[in-house]
């Protein structure tokens, strides 16, 4: 049996009281023709006096979010999508009836109005009510006005209560899918064609990352949630699509923090005949015309960092930035030994399936180095043991011709010159069922149908992939990645005994 709150109990009996009125207490269909943005914007101009010789008419609709009664004439707001505005109500220009119905209102209702758009003394835009119409009895009160959700969990875990109250989670909401639309317009004027490819496969494939697996009832099979979008990507180039791009979900079963989610969206684009510096290019280009276009300005603050986005970026290869940092010139041939034992004199924990010269300087890497990338750098020139997809670098085979981006610390993209050798590439996927088989959960599978299409030869390319979500705190100026997401992944509640 459910329980009820003093107010909660008196807003029902207001409901069942509207609807002995005959009006439905949670509405119907109503015809607006104005959003509160468009009307402050259009007179904000004209001064109070002239309002008086005005008659522009406007109908609204939106959520009560203040109310001051004040006997037979009332003051409240209501908030649109867009922005909220006031309403002056009074019983001369309503009526009786009706204005005991608005009486009746409480913060969280939602109504429609229509009126004459007038403005205060003050020089507030204001709607003055000639026809007041109930549309949404809310069945419980909104949180305190000037706190609003002050527990963070329950912000993300009712999201709807925190947009109605937070403009910044509005704001962040409303801007994300302009963003969006922005990257896939600018893919789409640099020649690419959005795709979509399977969420479910039956191989784990294009990413080191531990899967969510789940179950196909008919054909009896085990299948995964698609951790990567790359090996379908690049089956369209072998096909002569050329340019193609996804934006889509993603999943992987791993831990949940400020900077990840394990349902997140990622962006993948393969271009044909392109290389790691076309790739370079294309992104720098990308994220400028987000800044400019969406946001309109280059500097961000973002994780106590300010972060310039003007170009050109830092490009910076792996070992170069480790030997910045620590002394330790990687580029130098070495033993595993020798790999080893640099790795326990600087107090580097290596996993046994991480006993590779590659390996260690990777952990170098994200010890020493990758925190203090703080403004946008490429850093390129990877270990081959850690990029199973990637092309070999032509002057030196242990490393390989990748690129990620890294912006305040942390990895915004990742990027390769893509491996397009059939022979090789099953040399790779056979390199990491070794690493599986020593108990590495993220190595991949072996795809023998990718090696196929590789056989009927993929064109040279250059391939990303992209954050979308972290792109979105960056620009969005979010800390956590639950302040881009509507709807995160969240903890089970505690059970109450």
């Amino acid at each position: 049996m459910r329980e009820f709150s003093e107010q909660e109990l008196v807003r029902r009996e207001k409901a069942k009281n509207i609807k002995e009125l005959g009006i439905d207490p949670f509405g119907e269909r109503f015809n607006r023709d104005s959003f509160a943005i468009d009307i402050k914007n259009k007179f904000k101009d004209i001064p109070h006096d002239e309002f008086e010789s005005r008659n522009d008419l406007v109908t609204v609709a939106g959520r009560i979010m203040f109310i001051r009664k004040m006997g037979k004439a009332s003051f409240f707001t209501i908030k649109d999508k867009t922005d909220s505005i006031q309403i002056y109500i009074s019983i001369n220009d309503v009526g009786e009836e009706t204005y005991n119905l608005f009486k009746t209102a409480d913060l969280g209702d939602i109504v429609g109005v229509n009126g004459k758009v007038m403005k205060t003394k003050t020089g507030e835009i204001t709607i003055k009510c000639l026809q007041y119409t109930h549309l949404v009895k809310a069945l419980k009160p909104l949180p305190e006005k000037f706190h609003g959700l002050t527990d963070i969990e329950e912000r993300y875990r009712r999201r709807y209560v925190d947009l109605i109250m937070n403009e910044e989670s509005m704001r962040v909401a409303t801007t994300r899918p302009k963003i969006i639309r922005c990257i896939q317009n600018f893919m789409d004027n640099q020649g690419f064609c959005e795709v979509e490819t399977p969420i479910l496969t039956s191989l784990l494939t294009g990413a080191s990352a531990r899967p969510f697996v789940t179950h196909h009832n008919t054909q009896d099979i085990d299948m995964y949630l698609r951790i990567a979008l790359e090996l379908p990507l690049k089956r369209l180039l072998v096909g002569g699509m050329e340019a193609v791009y996804e934006i889509g979900r993603t999943f992987r079963n791993e831990g949940m923090d400020p900077k990840h989610n394990p349902e997140f969206t990622l962006m993948e684009a393969y271009l044909a005949y392109s290389d790691l510096e076309g790739m370079m290019d294309l992104t720098e280009k990308m994220y400028t015309t987000i800044a400019r276009e969406v946001i309109g300005k280059m500097t961000y603050n973002w994780c106590g960092n300010e972060i310039n986005l003007e170009g050109p970026w830092k490009r910076i290869s792996m070992v170069d930035a480790i030997k910045e940092q620590t002394g330790i010139d990687f580029k130098k041939e070495m033993t595993v030994d020798g790999a080893l034992k640099l790795a326990s004199e600087h107090n580097i924990e290596v996993q046994e399936h991480e006993h590779t010269v590659g390996h260690v300087i990777n952990l170098f890497f994200e010890k020493y180095v990758e925190e203090t990338l703080i403004q946008p750098t490429f850093l390129f020139g990877h270990p081959v043991e850690i990029s199973p997809l990637t092309k070999k670098n032509k002057e030196d085979g242990r490393f390989v011709d990748r690129f990620e981006l890294f912006i305040g610390g942390k990895e915004f993209a990742n990027a390769y010159t893509e491996l397009n050798d059939p022979d090789d590439q099953l040399e790779r996927f056979e390199e990491q069922l070794k690493e599986k088989d020593l108990g590495n959960e993220e190595a991949n599978d072996i795809d023998m149908d990718f090696i196929e299409a590789l056989e009927y030869g993929m064109p040279p390319a250059g391939g990303i992939g992209y954050g979308i979500d972290r792109l979105c705190m960056l620009f969005l100026e979010q800390e956590s990645i639950r302040d881009v997401l509507l709807f995160p992944t969240m903890k089970e509640r505690k059970k109450e005994d």
